[in-house]
Order: C-alpha cells, then structure tokens, then sequence
C-alpha cells in the first residue's frame, strides 16, 4: 500500500543515515592514512597518555614580578614549543596551554628525554671574549650551596647585606683574585661561596668574575634567562672555564636557519648557522673586531646561561657560522630546532617531567568498560523484557549511536589531533544516560497514546509528535552543559566535556534519522500489537474490554428508551 500523500516517508531520513556512514567510512578508511596502513591502523582511534603511556612535561612560565604573563606571549611560546617538538620528528605529540602561565607538552608511546628539555629558552648570543679564569673555587673555600636552584628575582640590596664586607673588598677587585699571590685577600671574599644561584645572577659582571668563590657551579645554576640583556657585559662558563664576555653583538632573532650536521673533518655533530641580510654583516664585523689584525680573540658562541665553545677568530668570517660544543646527535638536533623556530618570548621553569606508564590506564579502562559492558546488558535485558519489540529499536540506535562515535574519534584523532582518554571514555559512558532516556521518554509517550484508543498508525507520528520536543530540550541542555565544561575547565575534564557533547550531538541524529523512522516502520506491521512481540499489544487488549463493555451500555441504553417510547 503507497503512503498518502502528506505521510512521512521513513525511507528517507533512513537513506540520509545510510548516507552519512558512507561518506563516515570513507574518511575512516582513506582520509589522512598512508597507503600501506593495515585495516587495524585504520580503524584505530588515537589514544592519550594514560591509555597508552609517554612522556609528559609541564612547564611554568616566570615574570620578574611574578604575576601571570600575557595571554598572546603565553600563546606565542606554546606556538614555538610546539614547532620545536614536531621539527624533532615526534609524532601525535600535543602542546597546550593549562590555566594561565603552565605549557603542558604530551607525548604519547616510548619516552622520550629529549622532550624534557624543549622548553629551554634558547636566548642565542655571540659575545667577544674578554678574559678567562678558572671556574673552580680555591680549596679554602669549601662547598657551595648551588645544588638547590633558587628561582625568583632577589633584590642586590638584600644580597650585599648577607655579604657584609667581603662585598666592598669585592668591588676593590680589579682582576680575578689569586689566593696563591694573597691568600688573606681571598679568604675574605669566602662568604661568596655561601651565595645561592639566584643571589649570584644579580650580581655585578666584573664582582662573579674576578671573586674565585663564585663558581661554574653556582653561575650553570642559575635561573634561565639571567643574562639576556644584549646591551651589557655578562659572565658565563664553559665547562670549567669562567668567561668574562663582552654585550652580544649578534642575536638569535639574526639566525636565518640552523641545521644539524657531521664535521667532515672530525665527524663530530655541530651546528651549522645560516644568518639574516643584517645579520650576516653583524656576524662578519664581529669577526673583524676579534680577529683584529691577527689577535685571534676568541668569540663566545652564549645558550642562555652557558657558553657552548669559544673558539679563537682566526680571520675575518663572511659566510656562515659553526657552533661546535662535543654534542650528541639528538643534542645538536634539538639545538637547532631550538634557535630555528626562534626563542621563547617567556622564560619557562620545568615543575614537572614524568614518564607515565600505560599500565594502570589499561587496568582502569578494562574495568570501566567491563561495567560499562554490564550495565548495557542490564539495559538491553530490561528494554527487551520492558518494551519486547521496541527493545529491537533501542539496541540498533545505541548500536548506530556507537559506531557513530567511533568513527568520528578515529577521524577527529587524525585530522585535530583528538586523543581518546579515560575521561573522554567516562563522558561516551555518561551520554548513554541520556540516550536511554530519550528512549523512554518517547516508548511511554506511545503507550499514553494506545491507551487513548489511538491505532498505532496514528499513535506513533502523534507520540512523536509531543515527546519531540522534550527529548531534544533535554539532549540540548545536555550539549549546552557540555560546551561550557568544556570552555571553563582544563586538562582531563575538557575530553571528558568534549566527549559527552560529541556523543549526545550523534544520538539525537539517530533519533530523527533512525529511531522515529523505523518505529513509523513498525507500526505499519501486524507484529507491532502482537501480545507475544510488542508489549504496546496488552495496552490495546485493555482498551478492547473497555470499549465493549461501552457499546454494550450504550445499547442497553438505546433499548430502555425504544421501551419507554
């Protein structure tokens, strides 16, 4: 029998389904994959730390006066951060902002050490050399405290009060002090050895250079970003040597390109520097200045808060530059990420590297799926024994609803780089609550209709028809609480607020593209009242009794009347 006209077509919405899993399928099985990607590595979604362990590092920006930095600099250095960990080759790799001044660098499978330090500022300077002492504190001055890392910014007031007079016979200095040419001299300058990293970073050049208590030790310690004026004379160490070195003449932001490279001539990794138009002629001046004529000076070659080498000009130098400095592969690879995508406008504080191990998440995920899995049965065993064929509908829209779901994960995975996490698995679970009572919300509406006396035909698009716009407020409501979860909060609760949106956003495209097509289906068969099949059939064999006993009233009724007439 062919639908009247004005009748819903069923068939339609069900060929726009059908549609929309053809075209899912398509970006699961070709977008984005290479061609030789088994059907497994196809259908998989991507999968976060605690599912399937990596490396982690959380990094803190600092400011000198320690409020929170500016949104678009913290914006700006995650940028950078996150260049840096893809020029590594690290795949699925993940870089966000948390909160107002933390970087949180994820990186998912085999740890990774390298990561651990990508969040180095990478300040580059080439300063002159202008004298050299040891970095190592004569044997009367004892153990320094530069063990432990003081961060912050102390005033140089509080510094000169906890040095008492060693401070003025420092400033006396006109050279680094000999203990051997005046061991009395030395000896009042030990109270330097006491100092802390931060309290040294103050300190005036020519005072932690030419006082043997400040050591290599204390100035490597120090905060990064403790010698970033260009402008001004800095001290800095190589190994063991302590450098006093001129202000920096050429910059990182002159570095055009930075690359990774074997010296053909001793096969150690170096760094190979290409530099800016203006960059070039700072380079080639600084050269000349060192070289001057033959003298040879060196020319310190300044990472941050350490000199990486220094080596001796030996001519003028027109072309380009070599930083060597006794690197690993992986170490001059990440260096020259580091000064290729630029410094970090930021100076950032590791408060935490760890590398996390998948095996707790894998036991936590097999036991929420396993009461995930226990609590659908439950749900399918109460819908079939509940709503008989009815529940038929139920398990077929949680099933679409699902695959649904798993194919937009495994295609958000690869093109936004959405990972599956336990607390995106936790918002998949919770949205299953609000798909079932959208089921119910609409079953007891139909049997509301049935017991008015409605046929199913004309039940079903009216039951419909009013639970409509309940099961969508509700579902709404749901994705609304959603969307703001998702912008207020931060880490794990934005996948799981992601997640929950996600899946209540496909089941209510099941419930106009599936559920109600298929119940119009249904109603147009003789199962659909069935006793046996469908419980709405007992609901009807109730009104039948009740509408006979009606007709039997009303014509004793009629019959009394004919009497009386």
């Amino acid at each position: 029998m062919a639908p009247s006209r004005g009748r819903p077509h069923p068939g339609r919405p069900l060929a726009v389904l059908g549609l929309v899993f053809l075209v899912l399928a398509s970006l699961v099985f070709f977008a984005g994959v290479k061609g030789d990607s088994s059907l497994r590595q196809r259908l998989a979604p991507k999968l976060g730390l605690d599912l399937i362990g990596g490396t982690q590092v959380t990094l803190s920006a600092s400011t000198p006066d320690g409020k929170a930095p500016d949104a678009g600099r913290l914006e700006e250095a995650r940028r950078i951060i996150s260049s840096r960990v893809n020029g590594l080759g690290v795949s699925e790799a993940q870089v966000v902002t948390q909160g107002d001044r933390d970087v949180v660098v994820s990186v998912p499978g085999q740890s990774n050490d390298d990561i651990k330090q990508i969040g180095v500022p990478a300040q580059l300077r080439f300063r002159e050399v202008l004298d050299q002492t040891p970095g190592v504190a004569p044997p009367a001055g004892g153990t320094t405290p530069a063990g432990t890392s003081t961060t912050g910014t102390v005033p140089l007031s509080t510094v000169e009060k906890k040095l008492g007079a060693a401070y003025p016979a420092a400033q006396a200095l006109t050279g680094p002090a000999d203990a051997s040419g005046d061991p009395a001299s030395v000896a009042a300058l030990q109270p330097f050895a006491s100092l802390s990293p931060a309290e040294v970073a103050v300190l005036p050049p020519e005072v932690a250079f030419n006082v043997p208590y400040i050591t290599c030790d204390q100035l490597d310690k120090r905060a990064a970003g403790s010698i970033q004026q260009a402008g001004t004379q800095a001290v800095a160490c190589d190994q063991s040597t302590k450098y006093l070195l001129d202000s920096a003449k050429v910059l990182g932001t002159d570095v055009a390109n930075a690359q990774a490279a074997t010296d053909p001539q001793t096969g150690a990794w170096v760094v190979n520097l290409s530099f800016t138009g203006s960059g070039q002629d700072k380079w080639t001046s600084l050269s000349e200045q060192a070289y001057d004529n033959g003298a040879q000076q060196q020319v310190a070659v300044v990472l941050d808060n350490q000199v990486v080498s220094a080596p001796a000009i030996q001519g003028v130098i027109t072309g380009d530059a070599q930083i060597t400095g006794g690197f690993s592969q992986s170490q001059a690879n990440l260096l020259a990420d580091q000064l290729k995508f630029g410094a970090l406008p930021l100076t950032f504080q590791q408060s935490q590297a760890q590398s996390i191990s998948a095996s707790i998440g894998r036991n936590q995920l097999r036991a929420g799926l396993l009461a995930a899995g226990l609590g659908m049965l439950l749900v399918v065993l109460y819908s079939f024994f509940y709503y008989r064929l009815l529940g038929t509908v139920i398990v077929l829209s949680l099933g679409l609803s699902a695959a649904l779901v798993y194919g937009f994960l495994v295609v958000l995975g690869r093109q936004i780089g959405f990972t599956l996490t336990l607390a995106g698995i936790a918002g998949f679970i919770v949205s299953l609550g609000v798909a079932a009572d959208s089921f119910v919300i609409y079953f007891e509406r139909l049997k509301d209709e049935i017991r008015e006396g409605r046929g199913p035909r004309s039940a079903v698009p009216r039951a419909w028809a009013r639970a409509r716009r309940t099961i969508v407020s509700a579902n709404v409501i749901t994705i609304l609480a959603a969307i703001v979860l998702y912008l207020v909060s931060v880490g794990t609760v934005k996948g799981f607020a992601f997640a929950l949106g996600m899946a209540t956003t496909l089941d209510l495209v099941v419930v106009f593209l599936f559920r109600h097509p298929v119940m119009t289906l249904f109603a147009n068969t003789k199962a659909f009242l069935s006793p046996k099949v469908s419980g709405l059939g007992r609901i009807a064999e109730r009104r039948a009794p009740a509408r006979t006993e009606a007709g039997r009233l009303g014509a004793g009724r009629g019959a009394s009347r004919a009497k009386e007439v």
